[in-house]
């Protein structure tokens, strides 16, 4: 008996620990950390991104997964911050007083296959606020960024979760969680520089940023559709949580992605577009779509399991779609949905006192034309405006509740 209680001790004692190390852990857990006011919004190089990459990490460990950064999951880089708000950061050799450190979190599934997929996020924000804030209170204040991309980084490791429990499959997986991206995409620009592992065997890309709100509507943004020749079946064949694709051809764009389609790798970008809260201190917690997150997630899951017994992927470059845009003389003073796919511009925000708002503008108008110019999507809409100037006038044709009329506008 004197022998049997101890053991029996030990056994409940393993029990804890193995019921410790696999708690699961929650979309809304995730978020709720990283965009907590503790981490002081987490801007590069300060206490605050330190901790949140220590959380991820953690997260990491906890779910089995190997370090594959330059130390551990780490994988730091020194750069210089821009006192120009014109200038991203630029990369230094070697920390001085006037540098500061970022840190990207990698890990890795090694399941022995010949290819791997990464699966990336950002996790840093704005801090306090300052370049790149759109908050215009006198007073500094903590920049959560809970979909700016707390979501994006909570996504990525619910995915890394499961697919640690893949079985049999012919993949590897490699998770980032990268930091700098709000100065200029410094940290997978620097992964992608220096790579922990070949990139010549990574059969595609997949980021998240911002992923926590999506709409109504169903609508969820996918960038880089065509940088390989069979993204368009792809993701028509795993919708089955009947999103509304606003599909983007273009791997270039203004997210971590765009690192590794420079390198000749294959990109997918999910996002569920801007809103009100974008870059300012009100972007919490709290105002997430967590049951969205969780169909997207649900989404790229089913998409990277479809492509894991598939040949490698073809890389196809694609035009820049940011070289294209117009130049303007002027602005209407609207926020434009950038998800919608009807036919037209939906505006989603206006400005105040600006061209839109002095002629009776609202949000969930559809501008149809812009004077004799019909406008069937943004590219139109952007061309259009781009041919007036300061002190044209022009009647816009807009459709609001079903019913079509024309508003006069000075620009």
């Amino acid at each position: 008996m004197r022998l049997i209680l101890p053991l029996f001790l030990i056994v409940i004692l393993i029990s804890c620990q193995e019921k410790a190390e696999t708690k699961v852990v929650s979309l809304e857990e995730d978020v709720t950390f990283l965009a907590s006011d503790s981490l002081q919004g987490r801007a590069t190089g300060t206490q605050g991104e330190r901790i949140a990459a220590d959380y991820v990490a953690e997260r990491f460990e906890a779910m089995g997964l190997q370090g594959k950064g330059e130390a551990g999951y780490f994988q730091d880089f020194v750069f210089k911050p821009s006192t120009n708000p014109h200038q991203e950061a630029t990369f230094v050799e070697g920390a001085s007083d006037s540098t500061q450190t970022g840190r990207n979190v990698i890990a890795y599934i090694d399941n022995q296959a010949a290819k791997t997929v990464i699966i990336g996020a950002h996790f840093d924000h704005l801090g306090m606020g300052g370049q790149g804030s759109l908050y215009r209170g006198e007073v500094p204040a903590i920049h959560n960024g809970a979909d700016d991309n707390a979501s994006g980084v909570a996504v990525m490791l619910q995915l890394a979760g499961r697919l640690k429990k893949l079985e049999n499959a012919q993949s590897n997986f490699l998770f980032i969680g990268f930091s700098g991206e709000e100065l200029g995409l410094l940290g997978s620009n620097y992964f992608a520089k220096n790579p922990t592992i070949d990139l010549q065997k990574v059969n595609l890309m997949i980021n998240m940023d911002m992923v926590g709100r999506l709409n109504a509507e169903n609508t969820l943004a996918v960038h880089g559709v065509g940088t390989s020749p069979g993204f368009k079946q792809l993701l028509f064949a795993n919708n089955d949580q009947e999103f509304n694709i606003a599909e983007h051809e273009s791997g270039i764009g203004p997210s971590d992605h765009t690192s590794f389609y420079l390198a000749d790798v294959p990109v997918l970008h999910f996002f569920t577009g801007q809103h009100e809260d974008y870059h300012k201190p009100s972007d919490d917690s709290e105002k997430l779509n967590y049951e969205g997150m969780r169909k997207i997630e649900n989404y790229i899951f089913n998409i990277v399991t479809d492509l894991d017994d598939d040949a490698k992927l073809a890389f196809r470059k694609t035009k820049n779609e940011s070289e294209e845009t117009p130049r303007f003389k002027v602005g209407l003073g609207v926020v434009p949905d950038y998800l919608f796919t009807g036919e037209g511009m939906r505006i989603d925000g206006i400005s105040e006192d600006k061209p839109a708002q002095k002629a009776g503008l609202q949000k969930g108008d559809i501008v149809k034309k812009l004077g004799d110019q019909p406008i069937t999507d943004m590219m139109s809409y952007m061309k259009a405006l781009a041919t007036y100037s300061e002190g044209d006038s022009t009647l816009v044709t807009i459709e609001r509740e079903g019913a079509s009329m024309e508003v006069e506008v000075q620009f």
